[in-house]
């Protein structure tokens, strides 16, 4: 089984004691446009043996990486959004972060679902995408990739959304009802920004889940749905570093990478990965 990390851990770093808890999910079922996304998990992991264990001054390897074995994504939605909820829950329950890589960004609604039930507080979501993912359901599946931060938001789930640029009426309305907080990517790289704030009532668990389409297709093309006009790579981990400020990120997911053979998309995707788990370093 491939290891995140593999060719700079220690024997002792990648334990199952290990702070970070790697959770492959290869699911590919409501993909819309471009396919590729069950081969993501994969080959971030193949591209993290090429990272340092530096980053940002500080080494999250230190605090141990265990790479699970892969959720099995055969069979009903619902099944295997369960299947990925007993993954994260057992890994926050043991006092671990999970840190789940896809796979089409449906597997959200399981990862989060499962943090909240082993942390039963209200958990916030900071979302790095091109698009919402407020539809009540796509192509009659509510399990949807376009659907999951409905059901979530539905569930209770507070959301902060940046870098988004692609958005329907249905989608609009729902984040009017459900009070989402959102900066979309016209302002964020018009105007330059690279920090953010959330307001004061939004939970102070976060969980983290950045959609590579978020960046622009000129820094990540290998993605099913590429939109132009999107974040650079340092906006969008400043955007996140930047919310996080005050709060404690619980929980990750990096999604939509759909390999293109070309190994830089890889490469930046794992990186981002080992990024974010700096964000959950004391």
């Amino acid at each position: 089984m491939s290891i995140f990390l593999d060719s700079e851990l220690t024997e002792a770093e990648r334990t199952d004691t290990a702070r970070f808890h790697v959770i492959p999910v290869p699911l590919e079922r409501t993909v819309s446009y471009g396919s590729g996304t069950k081969d993501g998990p994969a080959a971030i992991i193949d591209a993290s043996n090429e990272l340092e264990r530096l980053c940002k001054g500080i080494e999250p390897c230190a605090d141990g990486i265990f790479t699970q074995s892969p959720v099995d994504c055969d069979g009903p939605l619902p099944e295997v959004m369960e299947r990925i909820a007993a993954r994260t829950e057992a890994v926050v329950k043991a006092g671990h972060v999970p840190v789940t890589l896809g796979g089409e960004h449906s597997l959200s609604y399981g990862a989060v679902t499962g943090v909240m039930r082993a942390l039963g507080q209200p958990v916030g979501i900071v979302q790095i995408d091109a698009h919402a993912d407020l539809r009540i359901a796509y192509q009659g599946e509510k399990h949807s990739h376009a659907s999951v931060m409905h059901l979530l938001a539905e569930d209770g789930v507070r959301l902060a959304q940046y870098g988004v640029r692609a958005l329907c009426p249905q989608e609009a309305e729902s984040r009017q009802q459900n009070n989402v907080v959102f900066i979309d990517a016209e302002e964020l790289v018009t105007q330059n920004v690279f920090s953010v704030d959330l307001p004061d009532d939004f939970p102070e668990l976060v969980y983290v889940s950045f959609d590579v389409d978020g960046l622009d297709p000129s820094q990540m093309p290998a993605t099913g749905t590429p939109v132009p006009g999107g974040l650079s790579y340092y906006q969008a981990l400043h955007i996140v570093e930047s919310a996080l400020k005050g709060r404690r990120c619980v929980g990750l997911d990096v999604v939509e990478l759909a390999p293109n053979g070309d190994e830089a998309w890889d490469f930046a995707a794992a990186q981002i990965t080992y990024r974010l788990m700096s964000n959950c370093c004391a």
